[in-house]
């Protein structure tokens, strides 16, 4: 009890003029009221102690928290630094990829040359004959057989033109598939472009393996001309798609197999083009490219995985997993297309790019 209700109770206890029962009332209202300053003097203490607690945890957690942070400032630090590291080597692969397939294309595209040139040798080692033929006819005065001479070098020379420039269109192409893409749209005859990928990946083709064997059409539609297309990336994504399909037919010729219903197997690839039919309010039309290839097709398992980047189904060092992701990504961001596939294991597998005209 605190010492100035032991001095009242005292002072009561002294007075002549309190009874004994009023002196007994006040110190019983004195000692309930030291009782309940002792339960409050303990709660003071209590709640003390317990602010005390609270602000050594309080400094302990603020301390824990900026270790926190900053260990998290070090990783992020860590984390954007390999992103740029990951960037760097993304940048990287997608060059390789699109090298390897400058690489893939240069055999066929010796092969594509060789042939206007040795026609442009021949009709010139002509030319010349019929040259000196004509030289001696005017010498001797036939100017009408002059003239035929003359008639017949002049078709020469035009034949000349012709496959000069189509060695030239090569020459053309192969540069434009080697440099990097300027992202500007051209006019570009979408049939033209798929032949001439078509012949440059066969030939590639048997220039890395003098066995390889595969037949190949074209089925293109003549209403489909030229639309606004970046040509560089669209003939990548071309020669992506047929390179994989030749890929799947020799893989699929290489692998010991019973005749279907006698008939031997044959590798054969298919490119195709057709105009895509008008909605019914009038738009949506565009054009379609399709590769389609009756190779070793792609296992329902992993067909939703195809076009992630870095996923291959062909061996070990035989693919980087990058050229359907850039293909996809070149169709779908940078012509507002779609890229789609349809395949059966063992029977074969459909590519198809369908673009909008007003691409």
């Amino acid at each position: 009890m605190i010492q100035s209700l032991q001095n009242i109770l005292s002072l009561a206890e002294q007075s002549e003029a309190l009874s004994p029962e009023q002196k007994k009332a006040i110190a019983d209202w004195i000692k309930e009221a030291g009782k309940h300053i002792d339960i409050i003097t303990f709660k003071l203490e209590r709640t003390e102690k317990v602010k005390r607690t609270t602000s050594i945890l309080l400094e302990e957690t603020i301390e824990e928290l900026e270790q926190k942070r900053k260990a998290i400032e070090e990783t992020n630090t860590a984390l954007t630094r390999s992103l740029e590291e990951l960037k760097a080597a993304q940048a990287q692969l997608i060059q390789s990829e699109k090298m390897a397939s400058l690489g893939e294309l240069t055999a066929g595209i010796a092969h594509e040359i060789q042939n206007p040139l040795n026609f442009v040798n021949n009709f010139s080692e002509v030319s010349r004959e019929l040259l000196d033929e004509m030289k001696m006819a005017l010498d001797n005065d036939e100017k009408e057989e002059a003239k035929e001479l003359a008639e017949d070098v002049i078709q020469n020379m035009e034949k000349i033109m012709h496959h000069g420039k189509r060695a030239d269109g090569i020459v053309k192409g192969m540069l434009q598939h080697s440099r990097s893409s300027s992202g500007q749209k051209e006019l570009t005859d979408i049939n033209a472009l798929c032949d001439e990928y078509l012949r440059l990946a066969y030939h590639g083709w048997r220039a890395k393996d003098h066995s390889f064997n595969a037949k190949f059409e074209t089925v293109f539609d003549e209403s489909v001309g030229k639309i606004n297309v970046i040509p560089q990336d669209l003939g990548r994504v071309i020669l992506n798609l047929i390179n994989n399909a030749f890929f799947a037919v020799n893989e699929r010729a290489n692998t010991p197999q019973p005749p279907k219903g006698g008939v031997p197997y044959e590798p054969t690839v298919i490119v195709s083009t057709s105009l895509s039919p008008l909605s019914g309010s009038g738009v949506g039309g565009g054009v379609i490219i399709s590769i389609r290839d009756n190779g070793t097709g792609i296992p329902a398992a992993v067909v939703e995985k195809i076009f992630q980047p870095f996923f291959t189904t062909k061996p070990t060092g035989q693919g980087t997993g990058l050229g359907l992701s850039l293909s996809y990504d070149i169709i779908s961001k940078g012509h507002g297309g779609t890229l789609q596939v349809e395949t059966t294991e063992g029977s074969g597998t459909c590519f198809t790019i369908t673009l909008p005209q007003q691409a």
